[in-house]
């Protein structure tokens, strides 16, 4: 039989679990249908998930058709248990996302919807609830269509119709399509395997309408992977049965295993192998024993000590870093006179299960901390060490998750020569890109550090998170690069490059200009259109973003993203102001420079200095004993010159120091007065009447002046509602913050520039918004500026003495009283600046991901027309044929 694993995933409250029972009692797999607000559904096992009626753990089912075995997973719902689900899609064979037929597109679906395609799992969708008043089949299509695919397929369609759409997907299918009239399953199959074509199902899982249907293309419409002969198998899960048996869930990805195999993996840079106790297969709460599992089947076993989610066993390799992370942490407060190390090798029990789980032990202030996803996923924290552990524990006052990152490139030295043992290590430490993590590599020569020395410096690197000099908080965007290093012929133990080597790390750190991160939330907010303004008023106070919202009827759909620390809590205000109408979605996004950094540091309360398991300090050696040096003078004493780091021709400095001396004059300089602004403004707007702002000021009275500020308030958010948006781009802080673009510039600037016009020139022919391309030059003497017109956007090069962020600074300060303003540049400075005029800034590498998301979309837009204008051009020529054999 062909052997499938199938997970389902939504959004909370879409019937997921109900279509899990539907297909398991139609396949023949249980006699009876449960229900979860009868609290008997096969799936939903735990107490917990009766209590919520949702579910929380991953679990699966077995059932048969007629050709084809298939495991079932089904997946929590809730964003604060997404984790649990991404560990899932990693074994995945096929999806079946489920929709709500009743509801708008949920935000989370879209990120479910992402993730799906993160990791190439090959999709059925399934829009449920169709049986309720408000079901609306054609609006749903149209916005999976818009918001997921245009290769969202309507499986529903007559089937000629069902052929056509499909034949719109990709160019095999139309080809076939052409010349045969029809599409066999096999190429329909196929097309699903590469994510070239969603099926589309409509239906009532409830009264099991549709579901058949679901079940029949799983028999005809999906394929088997072919598997290799060598053992392989991938750990998605760990947990404990009812007697505290360790049990890992893998999936078989190669050969076949049996009781008492022996199995090898790594743990912690450290080999291990066992053998295998039990084999068993789940469905359910209830498990069947067997003695083999071959490949393509989901199994538990017992026996194995050290496994790890996202391990890879065997020939596979292991799953790469959940995209997912936790964005909040509390202090766990145990009740009086409980043990504190017995409760954290407790919890460590938990994190184990669930790896985004982050249990934290502090040992300066002998605290337990806890990362969570959101406050949902700490009440069942809370309940599941009452039941597990009988501690009835408590949460302090909670937090973000914070971490922290370097702005320049240094150099970080680690040398470890207490008696009888030795290492050096040179690491160059990089700024990476928002939400690369961090990454390794080696530049050095294996004649300088021979190569298992090398192996084992990167096996250290990679086995700790090593943490900030700020906060304590783990550092993340940073790639690292062994330059250089020595071992002793006699003295060096494996033992000796952990310790210098988590030395060069903090050595580089300290030397480093460390920045606060702070994480974001990706929102989705649905709300009644006449509370547009003041939802996108309350983001901009929070230092957030918005996208332009689209508009459903009554109702308005709002995205961007936010600050958690400011947002969190914001769904209690949303419906206090929509009179409950309003429907927010919260999904963790991005990390990104905090705007409140010295405060975060100051309520820290870190010091680098105390942290002695974190030391950036080095150890020597002199008259046959070791001897500690502070980690700014391990230059003086190193052993190996130290590579010199090259710093990056940088324009900026200069531009800083002339902002610093002439701040206090550029602010009165008039927008009227700049030839090359007014043009743009007034080719748009037109010609500008108005009063010099400093006369107009003289001359009113404190109540008209109230007036005028209550009327200036009105006009504001009544052009903004309008959401007339200015984009402004800062361009040589781009082309040098950009990888691509600043490689052209190595070669020839001007190239850069040009095709840094053209990205924004396609930006803005999607995004419909007023271009200006800001280019500093002002060091030309006798430059008067100039102002051009580049196919759809403005580029403007400054006049001399002026710099391109203080031509910024002027603009927004003038045109963002009465428009949306957004400011494109990675210059900090510029951004405080602009933040106080009331723009909104937008981060180099923010506005890199907004310019890739487009240029994808314009991408889907294109690819679609261009199929449906071969398809005719194919069909023309078909008819041309048909009618010359005529």
């Amino acid at each position: 039989m062909k052997k499938l694993v199938i997970g389902i995933t939504s959004h909370v409250d879409s019937g997921k679990t109900t279509l899990s029972e539907g297909m398991l009692y139609l396949s023949g797999s249980i006699g009876k249908l449960g229900r979860v607000d009868h609290k008997n559904a096969f799936l939903d096992t735990d107490a917990l998930e009766k209590e919520r009626g949702i579910t929380i753990f991953s679990k699966q089912a077995v059932m048969s058709l007629k050709n084809t075995y298939i495991t079932l997973l089904d997946t929590p719902g809730h964003v604060d248990f997404s984790s649990e689900t991404e560990r899932v899609l990693s074994v995945l064979d096929y999806a079946v996302l489920l929709v709500s037929g009743t509801d708008v597109l949920q935000g989370h679906t879209e990120t479910l919807w992402k993730l799906l395609r993160e990791y190439s799992v090959p999709a059925f969708i399934f829009v449920n609830k169709m049986d309720l008043l408000g079901a609306n089949k054609e609006r749903i299509m149209s916005e999976l269509q818009k918001r997921l695919s245009f290769k969202c397929v309507d499986m529903s369609l007559a089937e000629k119709q069902r052929f056509e759409a499909m034949s719109l997907c990709s160019e095999e299918l139309l080809e076939s399509y052409l010349e045969n009239g029809s599409l066999s399953k096999s190429e329909i199959a196929r097309a699903i395997d590469e994510n070239s074509c969603f099926p589309v199902f409509f239906g009532s899982a409830l009264k099991l309408e549709g579901v058949k249907e679901l079940l029949q293309a799983f028999e005809e419409l999906t394929t088997e992977r072919e598997y290799p002969k060598e053992f392989g198998a991938g750990v998605y899960k760990i947990a404990r049965d009812d007697q505290g048996s360790r049990l890992t869930f893998m999936k078989l990805t190669g050969g076949s295993i049996r009781v008492k195999d022996l199995v090898k993996g790594c743990f912690k840079g450290e080999e291990w192998s066992e053998k295998i106790d039990q084999i068993r297969i789940y469905s359910g709460e209830k498990f069947k024993a067997v003695d083999c599992v071959e490949a393509g089947k989901i199994c538990a076993v017992t026996g194995l000590s050290k496994t790890f989610a996202g391990e890879g066993l065997g020939v596979q390799n292991s799953a790469k870093p959940p995209l997912l992370t936790p964005v909040l942490t509390y202090q766990i407060i145990l009740p009086n006179g409980c043990n504190l190390l017995q409760a954290l090798k407790s919890f460590r029990i938990l994190e184990e299960e669930d790896p985004q789980l982050h249990i934290l032990w502090k040992e300066s202030i002998k605290e337990i901390h806890v990362q969570v996803m959101g406050k949902i996923q700490l009440e069942v924290l809370k309940s599941k060490i009452a039941e597990r552990f009988g501690l009835n524990v408590s949460f302090g006052r909670g937090s973000v998750v914070y971490k922290e990152t370097i702005a320049n490139s240094v150099e970080g030295v680690g040398h470890f020569e207490p008696l009888r043992h030795y290492a050096e290590v040179h690491l160059l430490l990089e700024p990476g890109e928002r939400g690369s993590g961090v990454t390794f590599s080696s530049l050095c020569s294996t004649d300088v550090l021979d190569l298992s020395w090398q192996r084992l410096v990167m096996t250290h690197l990679a086995e700790k998170e090593h943490l900030g000099v700020l906060t304590g908080s783990p550092v993340t965007d940073i790639h690292i690069t062994l330059i250089n290093g020595k071992a002793h012929p006699k003295h060096t133990e494996g033992g000796d490059f952990r310790q210098a080597t988590y030395r060069a790390v903090r050595h580089g750190l300290r030397r480093a200009n460390s920045i606060i991160l702070e994480p974001f939330y990706d929102f989705t907010i649905e709300l009644p259109t006449e509370t547009l303004g003041r939802a996108i008023t309350d983001i901009q106070v929070m230092g957030g973003h918005t996208f332009s919202p689209k508009h459903m009827g009554e109702y308005a759909v709002l995205k961007g993203y936010a600050p958690v620390s400011k947002m969190y809590d914001y769904s209690s205000e949303l419906a206090a102001f929509t009179k409950g109408r309003g429907r927010l979605s919260l999904v963790a996004g991005r990390y990104d420079v905090c705007a409140s950094a010295q405060d975060v540091i100051s309520e820290a309360g870190y010091d680098a200095d105390s942290d002695l398991e974190n030391t950036a300090d080095s150890v020597f050696c002199a008259h046959g004993s070791g001897f500690i040096v502070p980690w700014f003078e391990v230059e003086k004493y190193m052993h190996l010159s130290g590579k010199t780091v090259k710093k990056q021709a940088d324009e900026d400095d200069e531009k800083r120091a002339s902002f610093t001396k002439t701040s206090g004059s550029r602010a009165s300089s008039s927008f009227e007065d700049d030839a090359e602004l007014r043009a743009i403004f007034e080719r748009t707007y037109g010609a500008i009447k108005r009063k010099n702002f400093n006369e107009r000021r003289q001359d009113v009275v404190y109540l008209e002046e109230e007036k005028e500020k209550e009327k200036e308030k009105e006009n504001t958010q009544t052009i903004r509602d309008r959401l007339t948006e200015y984009l402004l781009v800062d361009g040589y802080n781009i082309i040098f913050a950009w990888d691509e673009l600043k490689a052209i510039a190595k070669d020839n600037m001007d190239a850069a520039r040009r095709a840094l016009a053209d990205i924004l020139s396609n930006y803005q022919g999607y995004k419909k918004c007023n271009v200006i391309l800001v280019f500093d030059a002002y060091r030309v003497k006798g430059n008067p500026g100039s102002a051009e017109r580049y196919h759809n956007i403005n580029i403007v090069f400054t006049k001399e003495a002026e710099t391109a962020d203080s031509y910024i600074e002027k603009t927004t300060y003038e045109i963002g009283k009465k428009y949306r303003v957004r400011v494109a540049t990675s210059d900090s400075l510029e951004q405080v600046i602009i933040l106080g005029h009331g723009a909104e800034r937008v981060s180099a590498g923010i506005f890199y991901s907004e310019v890739m998301e487009a240029n994808s979309e314009i991408r889907d837009i294109v690819q679609a027309n261009s199929m449906k204008l071969r398809g005719k051009n194919l069909v023309g020529e078909a008819l041309k044929r048909a009618q010359q054999k005529e």
